[in-house]
């Protein structure tokens, strides 16, 4: 309790001013995400929102931001479609089917999710190779920055065409306006968020100077949305009569329900790992787990979009002082009181003031001693961090991130099959042995085999795993194979140093094994705690 407190108190001015700055830039990202996802925005900012104060105050990691993220809505979109279609064939056609649906999928990402956090599966993004989270970071920072280029476009009799002339030149002027401020404020005071400073500024040269720009409102509207003082959608029909939509679609459900749930869960922990470097602390993967699954739960319960940890936002907040569940929690309260109280003043903030400050974070984000270090490092984990890179902006996030590590376990394992080395040597008494060298696992039986001339060996022969170690049952097949070839052979062969965990493998496999295995007390690779320690102790 005392750190939960401690956690609110210990440094509210800058959570507090980070927070606020976080939630104006979460309007604008809320409801682009709702767009893709085609649903009303309102639904997108109240999802931020029940996103945000669950996590936020029951989270793994405090001054960690989550709302409505693009990479959900993209995995949302086709059922939401299908679920609409639906709706319109039925005899009495329903409205926004989709989103009911949606909620209904909702409710199965965030037990999914919390079953994660409860079997501690949370812990496994730590084995995320250093090459995948560079490749991550940096196809994260292209995709924010391609996702703010469409907001130099404006909407003409329902179509979308770029700006152009003076438009244009005063959109960049706003943008490189609100990014130099972000530049130079910093040097003068940290304690005041330059991002916040800059969207005050900048708004204000706007109203002020009578300048014609986009805004969040207009940017509302022309996508078809009502503004920020709209009406959520209302269930309109029974229970019962909604679940008969449903029949023949709960595979489309359940298997959209189990992606929104990995990709959600793998990009808030990936967020998790990047704000744990950036704040030099370490958060719980598995609580955040259980918090993802709780808001996802609230959202389908409560009409909102849902969502997971939102990266940009994060890296803003961290960057702005936050550092406290306070900082999270004033940014959800004030999303809410945005759309509640403010939305007169929240629509006339300037999209480019929005765009500059989402562009420091791709400068901010973007890992550039990747330049520097790429000839340096080994040309497989180069391979990885470009392969994740570009797979995070032509699909998405999660996909990029599982075909990384898959791709730097392959690595990994063919580096591992091609250092398994034997050298051979003659004892005084004409036995033979193999000193093996390397891991003994699925990938390098191969060349294991290929070591042995059981044809031609003599007549008393022993494997020395001094340096080895046996890794998997593929390996505990390969030395029991071998036992055999000599056993055929009338051979007689002696297995030296085996870890105790193998012994017991191939003792499990035939118990008369115990003859081939030779007893070492001196093993100086093993230490086995012998029952005269355990006494002492």
């Amino acid at each position: 309790m005392r750190k939960i407190f401690r956690n609110f108190t210990s440094n509210p001015k800058n959570d507090l001013l980070s927070g606020l700055t976080v939630a104006l830039a979460l309007v604008p990202e809320a409801v682009a995400f709702a767009f893709v996802a085609g649903i009303d925005p309102l639904v997108g900012l109240y999802g931020a929102f029940m996103m945000g104060i669950v996590t936020s105050l029951f989270g793994g990691r405090p001054g960690m931001i989550s709302g409505a993220t693009g990479a959900m809505a993209v995995v949302m979109v086709h059922m939401i479609q299908k679920g609409n279609e639906v709706g319109q064939s039925l005899s009495e056609p329903v409205e926004n089917l989709g989103l009911q649906w949606l909620f209904i999928t909702l409710l199965i990402v965030g037990g999914i999710q919390m079953l994660a956090g409860i079997f501690k599966l949370g812990k496994f993004v730590r084995l995320i190779p250093h090459p995948v989270m560079m490749g991550f970071v940096n196809g994260l920072a292209i995709v924010i920055f391609l996702s703010q280029l469409s907001l130099f476009q404006k909407n003409e009799n329902g179509l979308s065409t770029w700006l152009e002339g003076a438009e244009l030149g005063l959109m960049l002027g706003l943008v490189f306006l609100t990014m130099g401020i972000m530049y130079g404020l910093p040097k003068i005071t940290s304690k005041i968020p330059a991002a916040l400073v800059a969207i005050l500024i900048v708004a204000a040269v706007t109203i002020f100077g009578g300048l014609e720009v986009s805004t969040v409102g207009s940017f509302i509207k022309d996508g078809g949305g009502q503004g920020l003082e709209g009406s959520l959608p209302s269930f309109q029909y029974q229970i019962a009569d909604f679940l008969y939509t449903l029949q023949g679609h709960w595979d489309l459900i359940l298997a959209t329900a189990f992606l929104l749930a990995a990709v959600g869960l793998i990009e808030s922990l990936m967020t998790l790992n990047l704000v744990d470097e950036l704040t030099e602390s370490r958060g719980s993967g598995n609580r955040e787990c259980v918090a993802q699954g709780s808001a996802n739960i609230l959202n389908g319960l409560f009409g909102g979009m849902g969502g997971c940890a939102m990266i940009g936002q994060s890296i803003i907040n961290v960057n702005s002082g936050g550092r406290g569940r306070l900082s999270g929690l004033t940014a959800s309260l004030a999303l809410l009181s945005f759309i509640l109280f403010g939305a007169p003043l929240i629509e006339k903030i300037p999209i480019a003031a929005l765009v500059g400050v989402m562009f420091m974070v791709v400068i901010g984000t973007f890992a550039w001693s990747s330049f520097r270090i790429i000839n340096k490092i080994p040309k497989g984990d180069a391979f990885v961090l470009i392969s994740v890179s570009a797979i995070t902006v032509w699909q998405d996030l999660a996909i990029a991130v599982i075909a990384g590590v898959i791709i730097s376990a392959l690595i990994f394992a063919w580096k591992n099959a091609t250092m398994i080395r034997a050298r051979k040597r003659l004892k005084d008494d004409g036995t033979k042995v193999y000193e093996i060298w390397g891991p003994l696992f699925f990938g390098s039986i191969q060349n294991f085999n290929a070591k042995f001339d059981v044809k031609n060996d003599p007549k008393s022969v022993e494997i020395d795993f001094m340096e080895s170690r046996v890794s998997d049952h593929s390996g505990i097949e390969a030395v029991i194979n071998i036992a055999n070839k000599y056993k055929a052979e009338k051979i007689a062969v002696l297995f030296s140093h085996l870890s105790p965990e193998c012994s017991s493998l191939l003792l499990k496999h035939d118990p008369s094994f115990h003859k081939l295995i030779k007893q070492s007390i001196d093993d100086p690779r093993y230490y086995v705690v012998t029952d005269l320690v355990d006494r002492e102790v």
